[in-house]
């Protein structure tokens, strides 16, 4: 029986596009954010929509993962549909909401078909000719590596609030789900930080 993934992470896989090199993967994804803000049109966003959908499967994504983002996405999505319907028309509306899916969908392709490793590297080596400006390139390679470490961890503390609010009969508020985990996700940050400068990482003072 296959375990759903959640989304952000690695799935293996002998997909077409786990044999793309990370940075082809990276240029695609930002080619077609590209030419899906680009294209006005609710009908050229379902087409996109349509486009991150498959590239999810062939990620690996299934079923269950697509219900869990567009449960995710509907706290977001459902008012802001609503907001766009009301100012400019349901075509709008769709466009919108079509394509911030599909950009969505796409990331979660790159990322389900990509080793976090291997990503990490490649931006690592994007990054090199803006050392001779006097970036360090190491601390941003770092930042990104937290950053991706940390989405399933911010995925499961949303569950853990959401479940929380629902044993309290406020499954229905959003202040309910949203306080505990900004500050649940605020104090996971200072703890890391915490770690980190336990182990010497950012306390490096300038030349």
């Amino acid at each position: 029986m296959s375990i759903p993934s959640p989304l952000g992470a690695y799935i293996a896989s002998q997909g077409p596009l786990h044999t793309l090199r990370p940075g082809a993967k990276l240029l695609g994804l930002f080619a077609f954010a590209i030419a899906t803000i680009a294209v006005p049109g609710w009908v050229s966003a379902l087409c996109a929509l349509g486009i991150g959908v498959a590239l999810a499967l062939v990620a690996g994504l299934r079923g269950r993962d697509f219900w869990r983002v567009a449960r995710a996405f509907a706290l977001v999505g459902i008012p802001l549909f609503a907001f766009q319907t009301w100012s400019s028309g349901w075509e709008r509306g769709i466009e919108v909401i079509a394509d911030i899916l599909a950009l969505i969908l796409a990331a979660s392709a790159v990322t389900a078909s990509t080793r976090a490793s291997d990503m990490l590297d490649t931006i690592a080596w994007s990054l090199t000719p803006l050392a001779r400006f006097g970036v360090d390139t190491e601390r941003v390679s770092l930042a990104f590596s937290l950053a991706i470490r940390m989405i399933p961890t911010v995925q499961d503390l949303a569950r853990d609030a959401q479940q929380a609010a629902r044993a309290r009969g406020l499954d229905r508020s959003l202040r309910a789900r949203t306080v505990p985990l900004v500050l649940r996700t605020v104090s996971q940050a200072q703890l890391t930080g915490q770690a980190l400068a336990a182990r010497g990482i950012g306390d490096e003072q300038a030349p």
